[in-house]
């Protein structure tokens, strides 16, 4: 057992009993590196990452291998989910060095932290112009011993170019529709028109981009934006990248069509597409949405839910074959048309094959298929297809199931938070409504401090040590301020107030108005890491924007506003010409030029009036619901009911439309496009 026993990251703790001697990253494995006068062997890796576990397997489990880490370095082992900024900073350096990334992230460093050698996945032996991680091994220690001078060389100019590195922030403009509109186009010139989505293989869900596409159709009424987002969400959930038979979203498909998945499935992933899903059905009322939302809010639920009430952060990618005993990738979920039959019998098996495009071939690996619904001319009878599902589900779990993250991080719950309170609240799903509630209790219970500081992590309802970044402040609070909106208990948007203070406070440069990952406070890196792109969840830097917006329509605070508009100045720089990766900034600033609207309910709290408000699509609007004379949230006060009917008012630019009582008028009002 080394020295990650008892931490708290489950990526961790599965090389806790490797030969190799790992540290966790702390101030005392760098002073051990200084002691020895060896170099330091980062590597970054999370739980669900197919090649960290293979590159575990083949080098970090091998004895010899292990060894020869041992004597000549000290060796450093990262969750990149638990600190992202650590991830970021030597991520940065290896894509400016070899022109990629990924993971596992392998950096050899100077006991001072700085970077000389990098790389991602070592084989075990020489292979595809690759050397082996045992010649890699070798070539450092051999640099660091007879050419001390140049590997100290090379590690000061390429620390000292990171740290010169300077974000073009674009400017405290804020993004107007010009380049909305600009942005817009951008997509349309990306778009995939036969598969839906952007781009070629590997091809990710862009949950951000499809909510500006949403946004912006309800602002301006741009037909182009709304079909691109709905057909994109039904080329998804139509493919191998959603699971047919249990719901939710893998993390990627490896080719165009979204047929096959890299298979580890997200909380963030799913939390983004279940909201994303919700509001295209709030657009379009589409049932294939409804359906496709609910279904992966359930998964979550389901599978996801952690005893103490949170969310755990991934299902691994592989799981155990019982024909081989072997750990591989996709064997919960693929099928063999032998396979369909051997669970539903000869005439069900066909017919499932045909309607989930199994076939002899295959679609994956060994002629097996990954689930799908590819368009077909044939009319299934959908009680029948309701009963094969259920059948294949309930053999499906007999199978070996595909290992757990357990951790719960603050920013994916956050989002979570979000996705389940408004999921539950359009479709009367008051259970979904509950574990939102649940959630957000247990960040506030056990993640948040005295002062309202957020732990980055937890596992098994202890608080991780590191400390939570700007996405953690940012994505908490837009959770509760969801769970403000459908539940009416102001002390959700309270909590959200004291998350954007510390933004404002330690994470907002105040001469720019740029944002940065880690507070003002933390822990110093050779770079203090700052992105205003979207990776696989919203950056830190927009969803600080839009939580501020939110919060600033909400109560009135022209703090919080002035420093969401001086954060969105960076979506005017980018937004034209990078849209694919900065879709949650240009979501935000749809809401600004919308205003956002600001809707009081006066009234039952989930009555009709309510539900026609939180249903509306006006982009980012905020809704505020309770009784005539709650002084729980700030739109409420100093607004009576008229006669004795529930009261929607609804206030957009300083300027407020007449009170309504018919929920059909409320529905005109905040549907209508803005321009």
């Amino acid at each position: 057992m080394n020295r990650l026993a008892g931490v708290t990251s489950p990526y961790l703790l599965q090389h806790a009993d490797n030969p190799v001697d790992w540290w966790p990253w702390t101030p005392e494995a760098f002073e051990e590196a200084r002691r020895r006068d060896v170099p330091v062997l980062l590597s970054v890796g999370y739980s669900a990452c197919h090649w960290c576990h293979v590159m575990a397997h083949e080098s970090f489990e091998d004895d010899a291998t292990a060894a020869l880490v041992n004597e000549n370095f000290v060796a450093v082992k990262v969750d990149r989910e638990e600190r992202p900024d650590v991830d970021a900073v030597y991520m940065e350096a290896v894509q400016a060095a070899t022109g990629h990334g990924g993971w596992p992230m392998t950096v050899f460093l100077t006991p001072d932290a700085e970077p000389f050698y990098f790389g991602t996945y070592f084989p075990p032996e020489p292979r595809h112009g690759s050397p082996s991680f045992g010649q890699v091994l070798q070539g450092v220690r051999d640099a660091w011993s007879e050419r001390r001078g140049e590997v100290a060389e090379v590690a000061g100019k390429i620390s000292a170019d990171l740290a010169a590195r300077e974000l073009t922030h674009g400017g405290t403009e804020v993004p107007g529709a010009e380049e909305l509109g600009q942005a817009l186009l951008g997509l349309v010139r990306e778009y995939d028109a036969t598969y839906g989505g952007f781009g070629g293989a590997p091809k990710f869900p862009p949950s951000m981009v499809i909510e500006f596409l949403l946004r912006h159709h309800a602002r301006t009424g741009a037909e182009g934006a709304l079909q691109m987002a709905a057909d994109t969400c039904e080329r998804m959930a139509r493919g191998g990248i959603y699971d047919q038979l249990g719901g939710g979203f893998a993390r990627y498909s490896v080719d165009r069509e979204f047929t096959v998945p890299h298979f580890e499935k997200m909380l963030y992933d799913n939390a983004l597409l279940c909201r994303a899903y919700a509001h295209l059905w709030r657009s379009t009322g589409s049932e294939s949405a409804r359906r496709t939302a609910l279904e992966t809010a359930d998964f979550m639920v389901r599978e996801l839910r952690t005893n103490e009430g949170g969310f755990a952060s991934a299902l691994d990618a592989d799981s155990e074959d019982p024909a081989s005993g072997e750990h591989v990738e996709g064997a919960y979920y693929v099928w063999t048309p032998a396979q369909l039959t051997e669970v539903l019998g000869e005439e069900d098996g066909r017919l499932a094959a045909r309607y989930f495009g199994v076939t002899d071939e295959g679609t994956f690996e060994e002629g097996a298929s990954v689930l799908r619904l590819p368009q077909s001319d044939e009319v299934f009878d959908a009680e029948r297809i309701a009963d094969i599902r259920r059948r294949l589900l309930a053999a499906r779990a007999e199978r070996p199931a595909p290992g757990r993250d357990d951790k719960i991080v603050a920013a994916w719950n956050g989002l979570a938070i979000a996705a389940l309170a408004e999921t539950g609240a359009y479709f009367g799903r008051q259970d979904l409504v509950d574990a939102a509630v649940a959630a957000g209790d247990l960040l506030v219970r056990l993640h948040m401090d005295p002062q309202a500081r957020l732990s980055r992590t937890s596992k098994d309802g202890r608080a991780g040590r590191n400390a939570g970044v700007l996405e953690d402040y940012a994505d908490v609070a837009e959770g509760f301020l969801a769970l403000a909106a459908v539940t009416g208990e102001g002390v959700w948007l309270e909590f959200a107030g004291f998350l954007l203070d510390h933004v404002l406070d330690r994470f907002v440069d105040a001469g720019s108005g740029a944002l940065f990952d880690t507070a003002v406070d933390a822990e110093r890196l050779i770079r203090r890491p700052q992105d205003p792109t979207d990776n696989a969840a919203p950056s830190g830097w927009t969803a600080a924007a839009g939580a501020l917006l939110s919060y600033a329509a909400q109560t009135g605070s022209e703090p919080h506003r002035t420093a969401a508009e001086r954060a969105l100045g960076v979506v005017k720089a980018l937004g034209p010409r990078v849209p694919r990766f900065i879709g949650n900034g240009l979501a935000v600033a749809e809401a600004l030029l919308d205003g956002p609207r600001e809707i009081a309910v006066v009234g039952e709290v989930g009555g009709r009036l309510h539900h026609t408000a939180l249903t509306g699509t006006a982009p980012g609007a905020v809704v505020a619901a309770g009784p005539e004379g709650g002084g729980e949230l700030p739109l409420l006060a100093d607004r009576p009911r008229l006669g004795d009917r529930d009261t929607a008012y609804v206030c957009r630019h300083f300027a407020c439309d007449t009170p309504v009582t018919d929920p059909d008028r409320l529905r005109q009002i905040v549907g209508e496009a803005a321009s």
